[in-house]
């Protein structure tokens, strides 16, 4: 605070500052900690937007897609993480103790306060990523038994049905198909057509794979493409086509670029070929093989047999020259004149025991006939038909005439019915209690209530008067 004699009278101007007196004290600026994490931040990814750097892998882990890490080196460490659209590019797998360069970008992690480099690419130092790539999965699968040469399956000997995955705008394709039509033209082509290099190469490889497998009567596949840069046969060094490679359930053969090329697919392939034309031929090989093999066992087989021939040839002249079977070609003649002599009595002897066989069976198969259960059914069924139809027509008979006396009686019952007399117009009369039929009129008096029956209908009637002579008068 100001003395007040340092004040200046009648507002003049403030007084020199004395030489020794303090400065004042600047302004203080408080910070909270998310402020000032921010300002690091900011100021970190401007000074450093896009930096390489040099180090060991360390601490690798993959975790929700991302890659963390640490890079290091013998004086100090840097955490790292790349994202996961950016390890999906990458050609190999990184893994601690890998010595890589590292491009990307420092920033600041808020939550923890640590600065780390967000990492676009990874590449190894010293050694291409191709080939580092190559050196893992030839590594891993090579661990996994998928190169052992247990697992690998013969062709077959004549494929009727072959499928090739490859590409029908490359120079592949007609190598494969002409060399089959020239060799082997009966055979049935089963084409997948697929891409075989760029980005998803890999993955249609190993669809079209895993679709002509499953191709009835498909006995072998060929895949692969002519030659070109790793980058271009790429494809054939991916997991995926491995995988399905090793999964079919038929041979595949394995002919990918040139001679001195080798992929991952010629190491689990049953067959590797070092061009397309060579695959092809080593499928018909085994055709050619198969002829050749016939060829030469019908020679053999032709010649075996001459030379027995001959060998028995001279056999039968040097033993016919002996004194002791001189003459032998007559007795052979003889012997066989008898045997077949013998032959014919033989045959004639069969023929007439058979004959007389024959006559004895038809007899007691006539005599069996006699009492041959079947047909004496037979004629029972047929009495019993002709019994069943005379009963049914004298039924029949005996039904009409009972109609008729029926029909008879009725007529003459419905000729002395009351009712008849009644429908021609007469009535018959009834006491009160319906116990009595009036044919007198003397039995009644004034008076009395009578039924009368009609053809139709009763009335109900009083007697007024009665009359006992002849005239009738109506009630």
């Amino acid at each position: 605070m100001k003395d007040l004699f340092d004040l200046p009278f009648d507002g003049g101007p403030e007084p020199e500052p004395r030489p020794d007196e303090p400065a004042a004290a600047p302004e203080r600026r408080v910070y909270t900690v998310a402020e000032l994490t921010s300002e690091i931040r900011v100021l970190l990814e401007a000074r450093f937007p896009l930096v390489w750097v040099e180090g060991e892998i360390s601490n690798c882990r993959v975790w929700n897609g991302h890659l963390y890490f640490t890079l290091r080196d013998p004086d100090a460490q840097l955490k790292a993480i790349m994202f996961r659209s950016a390890l999906g590019r990458l050609r190999f797998r990184p893994e601690d103790g890998l010595h890589v360069l590292s491009r990307g970008a420092l920033s600041v992690y808020d939550p923890k306060g640590e600065y780390q480099l967000v990492c676009e690419h990874l590449e190894p130092h010293g050694l291409g990523a191709f080939q580092l790539a190559y050196d893992q999965l030839k590594k891993r699968l090579q661990a996994e038994g998928l190169f052992d040469e247990s697992r690998k399956r013969p062709l077959p000997t004549l494929p009727r049905k072959i499928g090739i995955v490859t590409s029908l705008d490359g120079a592949a394709i007609r190598d494969i198909v002409k060399v089959l039509d020239r060799r082997y033209p009966n055979v049935h082509l089963v084409i997948r057509p697929t891409r075989v290099q760029g980005e998803g190469a890999a993955a249609e490889i190993s669809r079209g794979l895993s679709e002509v497998a499953r191709v009835s009567g498909v006995e072998v596949i060929i895949v692969g493409r002519g030659g070109g840069s790793i980058e271009d046969l790429w494809a054939f060094n991916e997991e995926a086509v491995a995988r399905a490679i090793a999964a079919s359930p038929v041979p595949v053969i394995s002919a990918v670029g040139h001679e001195t090329d080798v992929t991952i697919a010629d190491f689990v392939a049953d067959v590797r070929a070092p061009t397309p034309s060579a695959a092809a031929g080593l499928v018909v090989a085994k055709k050619d093989e198969f002829a050749a093999g016939i060829d030469r066992l019908a020679l053999r087989l032709r010649m075996a047999a001459t030379g027995r021939v001959d060998r028995l040839r001279t056999l039968v002249h040097r033993l016919s020259g002996r004194p002791g079977l001189a003459g032998w070609p007559a007795r052979l003649a003889l012997r066989g004149r008898d045997a077949a002599e013998l032959a014919h009595d033989l045959r004639r002897a069969a023929r007439d025991l058979r004959t007389r066989r024959q006559r004895s069976l038809l007899g007691l198969r006539m005599r069996l006939e006699v009492f041959d259960l079947r047909r004496r059914l037979a004629g029972i069924a047929t009495k019993l038909v002709a019994a069943d139809a005379a009963l049914e027509r004298a039924a029949l008979r005996a039904h009409h005439r009972g109609d008729t006396t029926l029909s008879d009686l009725a007529g003459r019952l419905e000729s002395l019915s009351p009712l008849a007399v009644l429908a021609r117009g007469y009535a018959m009369c009834w006491n009160q209690d319906r116990t009595v039929i009036l044919r007198d009129a003397a039995a009644l008096r004034a008076g009395d209530r009578v039924l009368v029956r009609l053809s139709r209908g009763e009335l109900g009637c009083r007697v007024e008067e009665s009359s006992h002579g002849t005239d009738r008068q109506g009630l």
